[in-house]
């Protein structure tokens, strides 16, 4: 207590002040008593000096852990902060990804806040997403998702998913892959036409039934009664056989591999974010080709949301938009650091080859295998002034077990304002088709 009496005098003040008397006495006696060397005389009140600060010393430094621990403390816990500069697209899909389960409308708009106060904006149209919603839930699916673009910006229009088994597969079940099924056919039929040696029109001779799995059945045979179909038909009716032959005959093995690629597969399509790699194999023999390109290889898996892209992109000229799921990010200062631009990632196509798969995927709803869900008993069209470009698949899986139903659209076929897949997953009873989960969206965004 004497010392810090000493500190508020208004003598000047001096650390040696702080040290005991008793030692400084001490010192003094020292160096009288003995006759000592000139250095010792300087050293001996440097000694002093800096025992007299120590204390003093040890008090600031002891302060400064102090503020630098309760600095820690409070960035620990502190919510995380938002970046103040604009955000790039694959960082606003996995802020956009991440506060979906928690978003909500709001006066039209589907809005989900940020930790920091700020709001992610989407472009999910609601009567699109509340209808599939209601669709699945009713009908109470096993599994169900459902994804849909505009193809010209790329943004995702609506994202909605289902499953009365296990709802906890929900929130991820846009981005997991699965049996790609038929719908590998638009990737058989596009590495075909490119090559310049078949039309939509094309006549292809085959055997065996259109939905046959073995490829041994498929061999056609000079002279013998064997079957005949146009490509484009084909395509609408899902003709295992024939693009069997065309994968085998046509395309070719290292075409179907650089195509699969192309298109997508065995590569990250958005690096970085909860979206799963599309994996696709390498036939090792000519059966094998076959039946990948009939869709019949269980090693072909894709993503709904991949599915959806590439839907968007043959219906914008063969080029795909990133697929983006925030229209805008806002930060808690209330500034925008993310508004959505249309990306192009890639071309999967010429314009041309585009043209061309459109022409055969309208067989699908005209003539082809969603024909009875797109019309009435008396078989007029339930969308009459619509014109729909289509592809099915249907396959069996094991991750989750059941059967695969697969529908992938766009439409209308001269000014694309939407592309969509629904996949459905029933196990032993029965509920929907994708076809009909489909048919339900386009009713519902066009009405």
């Amino acid at each position: 207590m004497r010392d810090f009496k000493n500190l508020s005098r208004k003598k000047r003040f001096s650390p040696i002040s702080l040290v005991d008397r008793r030692k400084l006495d001490t010192l003094r006696n020292l160096i009288e008593s003995k006759p000592v060397d000139r250095r010792l005389r300087l050293i001996l009140p440097v000694v002093a000096l800096i025992l007299g600060a120590y204390p003093a010393f040890n008090m600031l430094i002891s302060a400064r852990n102090a503020q630098s621990s309760v600095g820690k403390s409070i960035m620990t816990s502190a919510p995380r902060i938002w970046p103040l500069r604009g955000l790039d697209n694959i960082q606003s899909f996995k802020y956009a990804a991440d506060s979906l389960p928690a978003a909500r409308f709001i006066n039209g708009s589907l809005l989900a806040p940020l930790p920091d106060g700020g709001t992610v904006v989407y472009a999910i149209d609601q009567e699109l997403q509340e209808r599939v919603e209601r669709v699945m839930q009713t009908s109470r699916v096993p599994y169900g998702v459902f994804v849909a673009i505009e193809p010209k910006s790329g943004r995702i229009l609506a994202m909605a998913a289902h499953s009365s088994v296990d709802p906890a597969w929900e929130r991820n079940s846009f981005y997991n892959i699965y049996p790609m099924a038929s719908l590998f056919k638009i990737i058989t039929a596009a590495a075909a036409l490119e090559k310049k040696q078949v039309s939509p029109d094309t006549v292809f001779a085959y055997r065996g039934k259109l939905t046959s799995e073995n490829p041994r059945f498929w061999f056609v045979k000079p002279g013998k009664n064997n079957l005949e179909m146009p490509l484009d038909v084909a395509m609408g009716k899902s003709v295992n056989p024939v693009f069997g032959r065309l994968a085998s005959d046509v395309v070719g093995r290292d075409n179907i591999v650089s195509y699969a690629e192309r298109f997508g597969f065995n590569q990250a399509l958005l690096p970085g974010t909860c979206l799963k790699t599309s994996s696709s194999t390498t036939p090792q023999s000519d059966s094998e080709l076959k039946l990948m390109g009939a869709g019949l290889c269980r090693e072909v898996k894709i993503s709904p949301l991949h599915v959806a892209a590439i839907m968007s992109a043959i219906a914008n000229d063969g080029v795909m938009m990133f697929p983006a799921l925030a229209k805008e990010i806002r930060n808690g200062r209330g500034e925008t650091v993310f508004n959505q631009q249309g990306l192009a990632l890639r071309s999967l196509v010429t314009p041309e080859t585009a043209g061309q798969l459109s022409k055969m995927l309208s067989k699908t709803v005209s003539s082809g295998t969603s024909r009875k869900v797109f019309h009435d008993r008396r078989g007029r069209s339930l969308l009459a002034s619509l014109d729909i470009a289509a592809k099915t698949g249907s396959i069996n899986g094991k991750d989750p077990a059941g059967h695969y139903s697969w529908f992938a659209a766009y439409a209308p076929i001269n000014d694309p304002q939407i592309a969509l897949v629904a996949l459905i997953i029933n196990q032993d009873k029965w509920r929907i088709k994708a076809t009909y989960l489909g048919e339900q969206a386009l009713e519902a965004f066009f009405k």
